[in-house]
C-alpha cells in the first residue's frame, strides 16, 4: 500500500496486526512507532525520541508470531502482516523479571516512571532480599552544575548516547568496567572538570533515575524542599545568542530550580547548551 504525503512523495505503508486489531503504519517505523501512534502504552526505559535506540533495558519487548524470542519494540522495524502481541502472558512476565532485576541492585527512589510500570505489572522490588548485591558508592560532587549518584544508575545508555553521536559529539562518557562493575565513566576515570566534559547538561536531561541530577534539584532534595508539585514550568527563548533555544524554567518559590528544553522542539530537540542549562542565574542578580 502507498500514500501520498504534503509534498507528493510516496511513502509506503504496511498492516500489522496489534493485539488482535489491524493497523497501517509507514514502512520504516518500529513497531514502538506504531504501538504509539495507535494509543498502546508500552514501557520504555532506555529509550528517547530524541536518541537512536540502543537496546538495553528490554522492558519495550513484545510477543511477534514466528519469532522464537521476544523482541525489543523499539527498534523492530515493522514488517507487512506482522501479528504483535503487547500485553500476552509472555510479554507481562517478562518486564516484571526485568524491572525487578533493576530494583534489587539500584536505588529507584526517584524513578517514578519506573516505579509506575512496576506498579503495572506487579514487580516486587523487594524480592531477591536483603542478602542482594546492591551498588552502594558515594555521591560524586565534583562541580556546581550538576552531581553523579550511581547508586540510582540503570545503565540505560541514554546519557551516552545524548553525549555521542545523536546530540553533543562530545563523547566525554562512555561504559567502563564488567558485570556488576559496570558504569558510566569519564576516560580513565577523570574527574568531571578535568575530562572533556563541556556541561551542556544534555546527559542530566535524559537521565530517567536522577542519577545524573542539577545540582539545585539535589540541593533542595537533600534539604527536603524539592517541591515538584508547587512547580512552574514557563517556556522561553533563550537570550544568551541568536539561534532561538526554546527554554522551560522550572520554578520554585520565585526562584528559577533547572531548566529543560522541550523535546519536540525543532531547534533544540531537547538539547542545549551550557549558557542556555545553566546561565540562567544572572535573573536573580
Amino acid at each position: 500500500m502507498t500514500k501520498t504525503d504534503d509534498h507528493a512523495e510516496t511513502v509506503t505503508q504496511v498492516t500489522v496486526t496489534i493485539d488482535g486489531t489491524d493497523v497501517t503504519v509507514d514502512d520504516g517505523d518500529t513497531i514502538l512507532d506504531a504501538c504509539n501512534a495507535h494509543g498502546v502504552d508500552t514501557p520504555t526505559i532506555c529509550y528517547a525520541e530524541n536518541l537512536t535506540p540502543v537496546n538495553v533495558c528490554r522492558v519495550c519487548v513484545v510477543e511477534v508470531e514466528g519469532n522464537r524470542t521476544l523482541v525489543p519494540s523499539c527498534s523492530r522495524p515493522v514488517e507487512e502482516g506482522m501479528e504483535i502481541q503487547t500485553d500476552s502472558e509472555r510479554v507481562r512476565h517478562s518486564r516484571k523479571m526485568v524491572l525487578e532485576f533493576l530494583g534489587s541492585g539500584v536505588d529507584l527512589s526517584q524513578a517514578t516512571e519506573i516505579n509506575e510500570y512496576s506498579a503495572r505489572y506487579g514487580a516486587d522490588l523487594s524480592r531477591y532480599g536483603d542478602d542482594r548485591q546492591v551498588i552502594d558508592e558515594p555521591i560524586l560532587i565534583q562541580d556546581e552544575l550538576y552531581i553523579r549518584d550511581y547508586d540510582k544508575c540503570v545503565l540505560c545508555y541514554q546519557c551516552v548516547s545524548a553525549c555521542g553521536d545523536d546530540a553533543q559529539h562530545t563523547f566525554a562518557i562512555s561504559v567502563a568496567g564488567r558485570g556488576f562493575d559496570n558504569r558510566i565513566s569519564t576516560e580513565f576515570d577523570a574527574a568531571l572538570p578535568d575530562s572533556a566534559c563541556v556541561y551542556c547538561g544534555n546527559c542530566v536531561a535524559v537521565c530517567p533515575t536522577g542519577a545524573l541530577q542539577f545540582k539545585s534539584e539535589f540541593d533542595l532534595r537533600q534539604a527536603d524542599n524539592w517541591r515538584e508539585e508547587d512547580q512552574t514550568v514557563t517556556t522561553t527563548v533563550c537570550s544568551y545568542c541568536g539561534v532561538g533555544c526554546n527554554l522551560e524554567l522550572h520554578v520554585q518559590d520565585n526562584e528559577i530550580v533547572k531548566v529543560t528544553s522541550p523535546v519536540d522542539h525543532s531547534v533544540t530537540h531537547g538539547n542545549l547548551c551550557i549558557k542556555g542549562r545553566f546561565g540562567y542565574t544572572y535573573v536573580g542578580n
